[in-house]
């Protein structure tokens, strides 16, 4: 594991426990609804933790992901705030500095542009200004991405932003699995953690283990196996690298591995260089924009540590470096797609798309 993983705190069972574990049923739910059960399961187990956000408690929030717990857990753990982010995420440090554990809810990824003060100057630093006394245990919620015609300012991919901040843990999980068993190690930590979560991965189904527990933060999934190329795919762009992978097998013959970082800080460096050292070429999709973003920071580390693997220039998608269009046809235009993908690896392997 990359050292860049040491500012987490794991949250494995014991390898008895594991040993002895009877098979967990597993259910095909949406990733919505495993961010619900996740809170769910969490506010049970611990009194502590409690929701803020704007529209989370009868509206059930913008996305539906807390509908329900404010009938079950009343007022005083689901919390209707007013419009004004600063302060939420404020309350939010306060709050975790005195000994709860608060989960934030920012309705757009955009509007927490309004509280990078507090997220940055306070719960970013708060633990390594005070010589460590105090920790900040909160998680900020935001859901971020573009694909559904609703203009510049509520389109951004901006995981880059908080990546570069020491102090913060960087969430950013692809699967409805990931978004349960990341979510809830998130608010079990004691950092804070941003948690960003893609509006198009919302209604997305897939299997999750009735049981799933806490996923360890710095550790890649690695989606796909393969020999030629590397696909990291970071949020909703490992599905996209997925199905990339998926077809360049049946229609190039080419065998990529596609991995899914789930986590930006810490990075599972490690898992991405033992990949790119066996394909010797990386290929990186995001959705952000390409100028001091993921992309380019992991470009950089792949370069310094594994430069004499590589046979190909790294390649870097990501969506057109421009504010997203409302319109449907030039918003499709903007963002990393499949055939991106597909060209991108063609590329690297010195072959053409045809």
């Amino acid at each position: 594991m990359s050292s860049e993983t040491s500012a987490t705190t794991p949250h494995r069972p014991p390898a008895d426990e594991q040993a002895t574990r009877a098979p967990a049923a597993t259910r095909t739910i949406t990733y919505r609804e495993a961010l619900r059960e996740a809170l769910r399961e969490e506010m049970l187990a611990d009194e502590r933790v409690f929701l803020m956000g704007e529209d989370i408690g009868v509206f059930g929030g913008a996305f539906k992901v807390t509908d329900g717990l404010l009938a079950e857990f009343g007022e005083e753990r689901v919390r209707d705030t007013p419009i004004s982010e600063n302060t939420i995420v404020g309350m939010g440090v306060g709050a975790a500095m005195a000994g709860m554990r608060p989960v934030v809810e920012i309705m757009q990824l955009s509007f927490a542009l309004l509280a990078l003060d507090q997220i940055f100057n306070s719960a970013a630093h708060v633990r390594y200004m005070f010589g460590g006394q105090p920790t900040v245990p909160m998680v900020i919620r935001m859901p971020q991405g573009a694909g559904h015609q609703l203009g510049p300012t509520h389109s951004h991919c901006l995981e880059s932003f908080f990546l570069h901040v020491p102090g913060l843990l960087v969430a950013v999980p692809a699967t409805p699995a990931d978004a349960k068993g990341l979510l809830k190690s998130a608010i079990r930590d004691e950092n804070p953690v941003v948690f960003i979560e893609h509006k198009s991965l919302y209604g997305m189904r897939g299997e999750v283990p009735a049981d799933l527990g806490p996923l360890r933060f710095g550790e890649a999934a690695v989606r796909r196996r393969g020999s030629d190329v590397t696909i990291v795919g970071v949020s909703r762009m490992a599905v996209v690298a997925e199905r990339a992978a998926e077809r360049l097998a049946r229609d190039h013959g080419v065998s990529a591995e596609v991995i899914d970082p789930r986590t930006l800080r810490p990075l599972d460096l490690d898992t991405i260089l033992e990949s790119v050292r066996r394909t010797n070429r990386l290929v990186i999709v995001e959705e952000g924009w390409p100028h001091g973003g993921v992309g380019a920071n992991l470009a950089a580390l792949v370069q310094e540590q594994a430069f004499d693997w590589l046979d190909a220039p790294i390649e870097r998608i990501a969506r057109a470096d421009v504010p997203m269009p409302y319109s449907r046809p030039l918003e499709q235009a903007a963002l990393p797609h499949e055939e991106n993908v597909v060209a991108a690896v063609l590329a690297t392997l010195g072959r053409g798309a045809g």
